[in-house]
C-alpha cells in the first residue's frame, strides 16, 4: 500500500472478496535535497488500513531499491544509455524483494494497484492490458516470470481510473481525493536531470550540427537522450532554423550532435532490424517468425514486428517499417491484438 488511491481500492476489493489482507508500505531510498512525501504517504496508507481493519506493516527495502534501481540507472546513464528505472523498480523491488519476502512470510499472493489484468490457469498465468488504456502499466512488467506471475494479483486492472475514484469515494476511503503521484517509482515528483546532476556531477559541453560545427552548449552529455529537443542552448541559430533534435551523443568527449530532422524522419537513426538483450518472456510459449506488436516507450506507438532470431538472452526484431529507437530503453512485446503482454528486452 503506497498511500495512493489505487492501492487503497485494491486492498478494499481484496478484503471485500474474502481475502485475508495485510497492508504493506515499502520504505525505499530517498535522495537528499529533494521533496519527500514518504512519511505522509505511509500515514495515508496506515489510515486506509485502519479503515479497512487490516494489519499494516512497513518493509524496509532501502538497500534493494538503491542498488537495483538508482545505482543501475546511474550506471546506464554513464554508459550513454537511457534506462527505464520503473521497469527495474518492478523487477527488483515490488516483484523481486517484496514478493520474496511475502512468500517467505506465508503469503499466497502479493497485490498492487497496477492497471494490469492477470489470468491464472492451471498450467500458465497470463498478463493482459488494462481496461483503462490510458493507465495501462503492462509496459513496466515485461521482466516478470511465470514463477512470479502465479503469485500476483492486480485487483483494479478491470477498472478505469474513474471507477477506482468512485469506489474510493463510495467507501469514504481516506485517499479518495488524493492526486496521482508522478515521477520516479516510489520517489515521486523529482526531476531526473536534477537527480543525475546531483549524483553524477556532469560538466557543460559543446553542441555540434551535422557539419561538425559548434553551434551551442549543453549541461552534460549524460543528461540527454536521442530525440530530445530541450535542455540545450543553440547560440548560432539562423532565422531559417527549425527545432533541433539530438541525434547523437559522445559521452567520452561530452558532446551532443543535433539536427532539424525529427528522429522518425532522420535516415541515420532509422532501422528495420532492432537488437534486444536481457530478453524475458511472460508467456510460457513464444515463437520466432511469429508476428507481435512492440512498444519502445511507455504509451508510445505500437509497431508491427516479427522475432527474426533468438540466441540465449538476445534476439533481433524485424520491423515492418523503419523505426528510431533509444539504446537502454525497454522494448515490450504484445500479442497482435494488443491484449496480452508477451515479454520484452533492452534495446541495444
Amino acid at each position: 500500500m503506497s498511500g495512493g488511491v489505487d492501492s487503497s481500492v485494491a486492498a478494499h476489493l481484496l478484503k471485500d472478496s474474502g481475502y485475508n489482507v495485510v497492508g504493506v508500505f515499502i520504505k525505499v531510498w530517498q535522495p537528499e535535497g529533494f521533496p519527500c512525501t514518504a512519511k505522509e504517504d505511509r500515514l495515508d496508507a496506515m489510515r486506509v488500513a485502519a479503515q479497512l481493519d487490516i494489519p499494516f506493516l512497513t518493509l524496509d527495502l532501502e538497500k534493494e531499491y538503491k542498488e537495483g534501481v538508482i545505482d543501475y540507472m546511474l550506471a546506464e546513464y554513464k554508459k550513454g544509455n537511457t534506462p527505464n528505472p520503473d521497469v527495474m523498480c518492478n523487477k527488483e523491488v515490488k516483484f523481486g524483494a517484496f514478493l520474496s519476502w511475502a512468500l517467505a512470510h506465508g503469503a499466497d499472493f502479493v497485490a498492487t494497484g497496477h492497471y494490469v489484468q492477470v489470468e491464472h490457469g492451471s498450467n500458465e498465468s497470463k498478463i493482459f492490458t488494462s481496461v483503462d488504456t490510458e493507465k495501462d502499466q503492462t509496459y513496466f512488467l515485461w521482466t516478470l516470470t511465470q514463477q512470479q506471475i502465479k503469485h500476483i494479483l492486480f485487483p483494479i486492472g478491470h477498472l478505469t481510473k474513474s471507477n477506482v475514484r468512485k469506489i474510493a469515494e463510495d467507501e469514504s476511503l481516506y485517499t479518495a481525493p488524493k492526486k496521482d503521484s508522478q515521477g520516479l517509482c516510489f520517489v515521486g515528483t523529482i526531476s531526473f536531470k536534477n537527480l543525475l546532476k546531483l549524483e553524477l556531477k556532469p560538466e557543460p559541453g559543446n553542441v555540434f550540427n551535422q557539419s561538425s560545427e559548434i553551434i551551442g552548449v549543453h549541461e552534460g552529455a549524460i543528461l540527454y537522450t536521442k530525440g530530445e529537443r530541450h535542455g540545450f542552448t543553440i547560440t548560432k541559430k539562423t532565422p531559417h532554423d527549425d527545432k533541433f533534435f539530438i541525434i547523437d551523443r559522445d559521452i567520452e568527449k561530452n558532446t551532443i550532435t543535433v539536427s532539424n530532422d525529427k528522429p522518425e524522419e532522420n535516415a541515420e537513426l532509422l532501422s528495420k532490424e532492432v537488437p534486444l538483450s536481457n530478453i524475458s518472456f511472460t508467456r510460457v510459449n513464444f515463437a520466432a517468425e511469429q508476428k507481435y506488436l512492440v512498444r519502445f516507450r511507455y504509451r508510445a506507438t505500437l509497431f508491427a514486428c516479427t522475432i527474426k532470431s533468438v540466441s540465449g538472452k538476445n534476439l533481433i526484431l524485424e520491423m515492418e517499417n523503419l523505426v528510431s529507437v533509444t539504446k537502454g530503453q525497454s522494448a515490450v512485446l504484445y500479442s497482435v491484438d494488443n491484449a496480452e503482454l508477451c515479454g520484452g528486452g533492452i534495446l541495444e
